[in-house]
């Protein structure tokens, strides 16, 4: 079994690195430049890009969850119908936000603070990035079906040559061309068109035998797309609420100046950093939580999940550490500006601890979208956000105001994870009948 987590886990753990990477290296680019205010421009920008495709990421993740299960059910039909059901949603819906891209930016930076010269260069960001939508979330679509077909290979494939692409073309048009946060817009549209090309080819390349199972009638089927859009609606609930938190903790931020939006735009990527190693296992339990959920294995089921938790702990653990040792080197690395650097040293605390806090809910988050568990992922944003979040932040705001805003994050991570440990038992065990061994 553990043979297994680390052929799922290791591949992702690696294409998710070239994410939180992509987003250093678009601030290190920026914070070289003479002002802070291009590193505020693409997190401010990157804020809106956020709701739109953090908010869709029930395309990756649902449709992870429904192929794995089919694939426990030994059922080819059903793996290329959710495809196909999940592909139609993902470029209707980028067609649509490119269509209204104009409201949706006066819209965004209405609510979202700032300084005025932040928000003109986020604006520009975003009018240039915007484009890449149909693209960017068909390749959510294509990334969570391979997982759920259990084939790591490919989304790591597709995110690395994506990333890298976007990586030198942003550096290109930075430093060869002597664009701003623009160029790191462009640099982005571009390189996500890119990747969506070389899904198709290597679906094309592997799954051409399921092209002939397709069936566009079973596809669109009502019963087949109420489902589909019930699951669907209570993670992008459950996404909703993980969003409203990061965007007002950037609009916090930005509302206190822009040294304090700067630094936490910084720290917060390390945060990224960490997500993005700890989801390769949890992508490696959506993956075998749904093969087992759908071949109704509820011994290895559980299994699985013990294992899981344990690779986990060790992972959070040396992080913790990584963080503890090298906090000051690694922020150096990301800004030369000296007033960020001093401005950050009293806020470190909080990112040297918060892999402890936080690795329980990525795992579990892993665990309940592989079984489609989609109710209980969203009543437990909603009590983290409800009950945890807000009421911390507003009552130690006046008191503690950036810290507080801090302590919020970290409780909001760890409750997540304290709900969903109690979760478990009803809302995946229960609903396992026929079970084999």
């Amino acid at each position: 079994m553990n043979r297994d987590i680390l052929r799922l886990a290791v591949p992702n753990i690696i294409s998710n690195i070239t994410v939180p990477l992509l987003g250093l290296v678009d601030l290190a680019l920026m914070g070289h430049l003479k002002s802070e205010l291009y590193i505020g421009a693409i997190a401010l920008g990157g804020v809106i890009f956020n709701f739109i495709y953090w908010g869709f990421g029930f395309l990756r993740m649902s449709t992870s969850g429904f192929a794995a299960q089919a694939v426990g059910g030994e059922n080819k039909k059903e793996t290329i119908t959710v495809l196909i059901r999940a592909l139609a949603v993902a470029a209707a819906t980028g067609l649509i936000i490119v269509a209204l891209q104009l409201p949706i930016a006066w819209l965004g930076f209405e609510l979202i603070g700032g300084s005025h010269e932040v928000k003109a260069l986020a604006r520009e960001y975003f009018l240039i990035r915007i484009w890449a939508a149909p693209a960017a979330l068909s390749m959510l679509a294509f990334s969570g079906w391979f997982l759920g077909m259990q084939n790591a290979r490919y989304p790591l494939i597709i995110a690395v040559m994506a990333n890298v692409s976007n990586i030198m073309l942003s550096m290109l048009l930075v430093f060869g061309l002597n664009m701003k946060s623009d160029g790191v817009a462009l640099g982005t549209a571009v390189s996500q068109y890119f990747g969506l090309i070389l899904a198709v080819i290597l679906f094309l390349k592997k799954y051409r035998n399921l092209v002939k199972l397709i069936n566009f009638r079973d596809a669109f089927h009502f019963s087949g797309l109420t489902n589909f859009f019930r699951v669907n609606t209570d993670i992008f609930i459950r996404s909703f609420c993980i969003i409203l938190v990061f965007t007002f903790f950037t609009s916090e931020s930005a509302n206190t100046n822009d040294t304090i939006l700067a630094v936490n735009s910084l720290l917060i990527h390390l945060l990224m950093f960490f997500s993005f190693f700890i989801d390769g296992f949890a992508f490696a339990g959506e993956a075998l939580v749904g093969k087992f959920f759908g071949a109704r294995q509820k011994s290895l089921l559980k299994k699985v999940v013990k294992l899981l938790f344990i690779w986990g702990t060790g992972l959070a653990l040396a992080f913790t550490l990584v963080y503890g040792l090298g906090i000051n080197y690694i922020l150096t690395l990301l800004t030369s500006q000296q007033d960020v650097l001093q401005s950050a040293r009293p806020y470190l605390l909080w990112i040297i601890f918060i892999p402890l806090a936080s690795f329980g809910s990525f795992i579990w988050d892993g665990i309940f979208i592989g079984a489609t568990a989609s109710a209980a992922m969203r009543n437990t944003l909603l009590t983290a956000t409800v009950v945890v979040f807000a009421p911390v932040y507003y009552f130690l705001n006046p008191y503690w105001e950036n810290h507080a805003l801090w302590l919020a994050m970290v409780l909001f991570m760890f409750s997540r994870g304290i709900v969903q440990t109690f979760l478990f038992k009803r809302s995946i065990l229960a609903g396992m009948r026929n079970q084999k061994t």
